[in-house]
């Protein structure tokens, strides 16, 4: 670093530290007021105590709270609710319209007010004690920022020392540090030092809420910077994709509204330090709201990218601006629950795909591969992150409700029914946390089922949980959302005792009207569980058969192999026959003749078995080759001999057909025939001739017979 650098960074310090040294002059001067005794009550005052401690006063004063209430209920059962509802929103602004010509001698009295209340010294002093102590937290956080540029600079001279991080992670948190800690060393040194010092109740009520909101709105626009990429001192790193004159515009608008905001909130703190009257408060606060919803408008109406030709957006400019005006008066009328309603109707759809997205362009930059896959984190960050901001919204209205702030909020009953309500919407929330959780787990174990790998168990293993999975992620889903409505509902005042009395008699009424149904429903349940089929595999039970294309929750269907497809409950399959199992054995049998020599049959058929091995496409599908057993049988017209081999499942048919071949052939080139019908006639001399000579004697027996028969006729 050079000498002028130095020379530069010495004098800004000091002058600095010099508005320190300045500030704790004016704290040494200020804190002696605190050690004046503060001037006797007036007389007047005296007496009022007095006269409050007579019994008289209370009692009188006790019957006038009874009676009070009484004429309240009168005046509220004449009256509607609409009508007091109106009649406060009258009033209200009646009050805010009637303090106008007040508003010049408030300031005065507040003027006034401090110059009593701080010896002489007027709203000047303030100011600058405020500046002072600012300066003083700028110092400290100047001098922070040289000690960590100094630290960032020398473990960029060691890169390896960041090496095993992943890059993105490492620029976001350095970048979120080198950005938050400033302000936090800035906010410790100006309120820490300003708390330090013993200061007179309504300056420190003074001082304090300048402060905080100096604070407040540095912290929104670092964050804001680090989210839309403008903060260049630390990295241009955005979690929000946008393009460099967006992200410009939209940074100098958060400016502009934030600054406004927060000088309201603590104009409205030294309003009330200082006693103004409610409706000159109001009528102050409701001015500055008038810078935001002109900041709002403008924002609407010029922001980049709205093409203001076009009727659709002209249509949603206008929109958003009646929406704005809307609140705006609803802020004005006193409404305060209707004006947070249409806050977080407009707001928080816009807040919850911002968090969205910052989540997921956290999660998609990073270098971890292992980081893409854990996508339940992602999940967890993102829903848990949306549940807060809602949370947080319920929260408040649920506060608003508390502190009825509207007259519609008079009757006890609706306030439980909407406090019913926003509880609901807490509940509603933990249940899609809840559901998304769960879905992401299970969502996550069946892409893992889906691309590993590995043996035939661990496929089986994955094609069973690729069944289960689903069907548990739907029983699951069913299950949280009936609890979270049934608990929603319990919230609101429905009584869901007899809700659940009655949902156990229809479930026992269709538990009886629909035994086959739950029969099915359990028995896939089980055959899933014993891995009994899986999808591809061809099965037979009873007479229905074939490959198993897909199955519900309650049937499964089989694609016969010559076509025809049976939907099949589960309750009517009974034992199933599962042919896609581990291995297959075909046998088969081959009749010869007689006279054919066995041995060399087995010889050839080895030869046979042999080839079929190394054959390219048959051999990876065989387990144990063709082999002769022995002799099965001896037949009418030859010798049955048996065949065996072990394949893999579904390919037994096409290697036997290929086995027949083969063997024939072998056969034919060996001399070996198949055995085939046949009829033998064997023929005897001797006994030739004695039959016909037995033919002939019967032959002439009957012609004598037949001449005697003719002679006695005659």
């Amino acid at each position: 670093m050079s000498t002028a650098v130095i020379r530069i960074i010495s004098a800004k310090v000091s002058t600095l530290f010099a508005f320190g040294l300045v500030a704790l002059f004016a704290c040494a001067t200020l804190s002696q007021a605190q050690t004046v005794a503060p001037p006797p009550p007036p007389a007047k005052v005296e007496q009022l105590l007095k006269l409050l401690d007579d019994p008289e006063v209370k009692a009188w004063i006790a019957a006038k709270n009874t009676t009070q209430p009484a004429a309240e209920m009168q005046m509220g059962a004449s009256a509607s609710d609409f009508m007091r509802w109106s009649d406060a929103i009258r009033a209200h602004l009646r009050g805010v319209g009637e303090a106008v010509p007040e508003v010049p001698d408030e300031f005065s009295e507040a003027s006034s007010t401090i110059m009593t209340e701080i010896h002489g010294r007027g709203p000047g002093a303030i100011l600058a004690l405020f500046v002072a102590f600012a300066a003083l937290g700028l110092g400290a956080e100047f001098a922070f920022r040289s000690l960590v540029s100094q630290a960032i600079k020398r473990s960029a001279a060691h890169p390896a020392a960041d090496a095993g991080s992943p890059a993105r992670h490492h620029l976001i948190g350095r970048s979120i540090f080198a950005a938050i800690a400033p302000l936090v060393v800035f906010a410790a040194a100006s309120i820490g030092a300003f708390l330090a010092f013993t200061w007179p109740p309504l300056l420190a009520e003074l001082v304090l809420p300048m402060l905080v909101a100096l604070i407040a709105w540095r912290v929104i626009m670092r964050v804001t910077a680090i989210l839309l990429g403008t903060d260049r001192k630390h990295g241009k790193l955005s979690l929000i994709p946008m393009n460099e004159a967006k992200a410009a515009f939209w940074y100098r608008r958060v400016a502009l509204f934030a600054g406004i905001f927060f000088a309201g909130w603590a104009a409205a703190g030294l309003m009330t330090a200082l006693h103004f009257t409610p409706n000159v408060r109001s009528l102050v606060v409701y001015i500055l709201g008038l810078g935001l919803l002109a900041v709002a408008i403008e924002a609407v109406w010029h922001r980049p990218g709205a093409v203001t030709t076009s009727r659709i957006y002209r249509v949603k400019e206008w929109l958003l601006t009646f929406c704005f005006c809307l609140l705006w008066l609803l802020w004005v009328a006193g409404m305060n629950l209707a004006l947070w309603l249409g806050i977080f109707a407009l707001i928080l759809p816009p807040i919850l795909r911002t968090t969205s997205t910052i989540v997921k362009s956290f999660f998609s930059g990073s270098d971890d591969p292992a980081q893409h896959r854990n996508s339940v984190v992602e999940v967890l960050v993102e829903r848990g992150a949306r549940a807060i901001i809602i949370a947080l919204a319920v929260a408040w209205l649920a506060t608003v409700v508390r502190f009825r702030a509207s007259g519609l909020m008079e009757d006890e009953s609706a306030s439980r029914i909407i406090r019913g309500i926003l509880g609901g919407v807490v509940i509603l929330l933990a249940a899609d946390l809840v559901w998304h959780m769960v879905k992401g787990l299970i969502n996550r174990r069946i892409e893992r089922a889906r691309i590993e790998g590995g043996d035939a168990a661990e496929l089986a293993r994955s094609g069973r949980l690729l069944t289960l999975l689903p069907i548990l992620r739907n029983f699951l889903a069913a299950l949280i959302a009936a609890i979270a409505v049934m608990m929603v509902l319990s919230g609101i005042g429905v009584e869901i005792g007899p809700l659940i009395a009655g949902a156990g008699i229809f479930g026992v009424a269709i538990g009886f009207g629909s035994q086959s149904l739950v029969k099915d429903v359990i028995s896939g349940v089980f055959y899933m569980t014993d891995d009994a089929f899986r999808v591809g595999e061809y099965i037979q039970s009873g007479s229905y058969k074939g490959t198993v294309e897909s199955f519900s929750i309650r049937s499964v269907k089989l694609r016969h192999h010559r076509g025809p497809i049976f939907t099949v409950p589960f309750g009517s399959l009974g034992a199933v026959q599962n042919m896609s199992r581990d291995w297959v054995i075909d046998k088969f049998l081959i009749s010869v003749a007689y006279d054919t020599d066995i041995a060399l049959v087995k010889k050839v058929v080895k030869g046979v078995g042999a080839a079929l091995l190394e054959d390219e496409e048959f051999g990876p599908q065989i387990i144990e080759t063709v082999k002769m057993k022995g002799v099965e049988a001896f037949g009418d017209y030859g010798i049955n001999l048996s065949f065996a081999m072990m394949t893999k499942p579904g390919h037994q048919s096409t290697i036997r057909r290929r086995a027949y071949a083969m063997i024939r052939e072998a056969f034919a080139e060996k001399g070996i025939e198949f055995a085939s019908p046949t009829v033998q006639v064997a023929a005897n001399e001797d006994h030739a001739s004695a039959a016909a000579a037995a033919a002939r004697d019967t032959m002439r027996k009957k012609a004598a017979d037949a001449a005697k028969a003719s002679e006695g006729e005659g």
